[in-house]
């Protein structure tokens, strides 16, 4: 595999130790990590992080964006315990970038370059160009729609409305009264643009409940992650809102983003999402919208025909995935606080999975 583009801030007297590694092997865990950067192409990106002011150019902004990836993809819990093993393991200090152990930054330089990294967007746009590069001249067969709990260790934040909320007149109307049926949050964001939907969703940490696969009601703390997942287990768009935001709320701004990198045949959805606005925006995107009916009051429910069910069954590669985060890719070592550096978080995860899978593809 090409390492020009992983190897490009290491100095010139370091390749003899290149080829002492090479020869020697990486393990699997390196060689998943040479794997996700040279996928990546972190170079590419990280022209934003430069210094455009006077003063002393600032140095390791590759190297230690390159040691965030290797946090996610060796699961670590916090930036001390990544320095401590920046620490012990040569082999991966030396493919960050970083020759000696004196040569690895402070851990609060680490926390100003990750708050750089969540100012510039850098995370989203390389998760973007991804996916474009790779999927966005191809046909995608099913896209995947899902949300998972997000736990976090911070306190849960009141949001008071700014504006009193009207009280609605209770009974059936009079003779003659003419009552105006409002708009649901969900009908609202058919017209709107994505920045003007993702400026209204809610990204404070609150409290979350769902009913898990048996049926029963769990709560959280914290937040949730929405995302689009694509044929091969491949997550394609991700946002990240606060855990009491219901899910149909988000299928709109994913299906916005979604569509602006890739073309796909089929919407896959459970009954969270079986909303009339929902059926509608698929349908104006030119995709065919297989959402579980929910029978609401009563109801009867609908079922899927053979052909869709087997369609349907496609819809578990949103669990897989999610599962996947949390197992093995940090979704569940929540040690930052605040909805963006919750996400910045999250996404390295979601690069190192979307990494792994393309290469599958290419």
């Amino acid at each position: 595999m090409n390492l020009l583009n992983l190897w490009n801030s290491i100095e010139s007297y370091l390749f003899p130790h290149l080829e002492a590694i090479l020869r020697e092997g990486l393990s699997k865990k390196e060689r998943e990590f040479v794997r996700v950067c040279t996928i990546a192409e972190l170079d590419q990106h990280i022209s934003e992080l430069e210094w455009k002011s006077l003063g002393r150019k600032p140095k390791d902004r590759l190297n230690i964006l390159k040691a965030f990836v290797a946090k996610a993809v060796y699961n670590l819990e916090t930036t001390r315990n990544l320095i401590d093993y920046l620490n012990s393991s040569p082999v991966l200090r030396r493919l960050c970038g970083w020759e000696y152990k004196h040569n690895i930054p402070h851990e609060s330089k680490f926390s100003r370059v990750f708050a750089l990294i969540a100012e510039h967007e850098i995370c989203q746009k390389i998760h973007a160009a991804m996916i474009s590069t790779h999927c966005g001249d191809r046909i995608i067969g099913h896209l995947s729609r899902d949300s998972t709990a997000i736990e976090s260790r911070e306190k849960i934040t009141v949001i008071k409305p700014q504006e009193e909320r009207v009280i609605k007149k209770r009974g059936r109307p009079k003779k003659g009264e003419v009552r105006a049926k409002e708009k649901t949050a969900v009908e609202i964001q058919l017209d709107r643009s994505l920045q003007e939907n993702i400026s209204q969703l809610p990204t404070h940490c609150n409290k979350g409940t769902k009913k898990n696969s048996n049926g029963y009601k769990v709560s959280w703390k914290g937040y949730k992650l929405h995302l689009d997942c694509i044929d091969g287990d491949i997550p394609a768009s991700a946002l990240l809102t606060s855990a009491s935001l219901h899910d149909s709320q988000a299928a709109i701004p994913l299906a916005q983003i979604s569509s602006q990198r890739f073309h796909n045949l089929y919407d896959l959805m459970d009954a969270a999402y079986d909303s009339p606005s929902i059926h509608q925006f698929s349908q104006r995107l030119g995709h065919k919208a297989l959402i579980d009916h929910n029978p609401r009051r009563g109801g009867q429910k609908r079922k899927f025909d053979s052909l869709e069910k087997l369609r349907y069954n496609e819809r578990s590669s949103a669990e897989r995935v999610n599962s996947n985060l949390k197992d093995n890719y940090g979704g569940r070592n929540i040690r930052v606080k605040g909805h963006l550096k919750v996400m910045y978080h999250l996404m390295f995860g979601i690069i190192a999975i979307t990494a792994n899978l393309l290469l599958k593809l290419i």
